[in-house]
C-alpha cells in the first residue's frame, strides 16, 4: 500500500485548457488521460491525496485507491457532497501528515527555521514556484506529469534538493 499526491485535476473543465495550456485536444481527452494515468499508478489499496480543486466530482468513482481531500479554492461544496462522491475524508484546512509535512492546497510559507515541508498544488505551471525545493514540494498535475506522484517519490526528489549546494 503506497501514499501518493496530486492537485489541480480540474475534470470537466474546459477552461482549464485554456489557461494552462494544457497539452490536450479537448476537454473529453484530459478527462480521460487523468483517470488513466491515474489508475496506472495507483492501486485499490493504495491512498490518494487529492491537494485542491478536483472539478467535476462524479469522475471520482473512476479512480483507484483510497481518496482524501484537502479542499482548494474551487472546492466549495459542503464536505458530505465530497464524501458521496467518493472521498474518505474531507479537509477544510492544511493537514498535518506524519507529523512533518504540511499538506495544503495553496502554498504555505516555510523557512528552514521550520520543523516542516509543504506540498501543495494551486500554482499549476507557474514559474515563480519550483517544482521542489528542501522543504516543498508542487503536485500541480502540470508538474507531474498528469498523474498522482508516490510519497517515496517525493521524499526522494526533496533529498536530493538538500544534497545540492545552495
Amino acid at each position: 500500500m503506497s501514499i501518493f499526491f496530486i492537485a489541480d485535476t480540474h475534470f470537466n473543465d474546459e477552461r482549464i485548457l485554456h489557461y494552462e495550456n494544457r497539452p490536450f485536444k479537448n476537454v473529453e481527452e484530459m478527462n480521460a488521460a487523468l483517470v488513466k494515468r491515474w489508475n496506472e499508478h495507483v492501486g485499490q489499496n493504495d491512498t490518494v491525496y487529492l491537494l485542491g480543486d478536483i472539478g467535476d466530482e462524479s469522475f471520482i468513482k473512476d479512480l483507484n485507491g483510497r481518496k482524501l481531500l484537502v479542499k482548494g479554492n474551487h472546492d466549495t461544496s459542503e464536505n458530505e457532497h465530497y464524501r458521496r462522491s467518493g472521498f474518505e475524508e474531507v479537509y477544510d484546512l492544511p493537514v498535518i501528515f506524519e507529523n512533518f509535512w504540511i499538506l495544503s492546497h495553496e502554498p504555505l510559507y516555510v523557512c528552514k527555521n521550520m520543523p516542516y515541508a509543504n506540498i501543495f498544488g494551486h500554482v499549476h505551471a507557474n514559474p515563480i514556484y519550483k517544482d521542489c525545493s528542501e522543504q516543498s514540494f508542487c503536485v500541480s498535475v502540470e508538474r507531474i506529469g498528469f498523474a498522482p506522484v508516490s510519497f517515496e517519490e517525493i521524499k526522494r526528489r526533496i533529498a536530493g534538493e538538500k544534497a545540492c549546494p545552495n
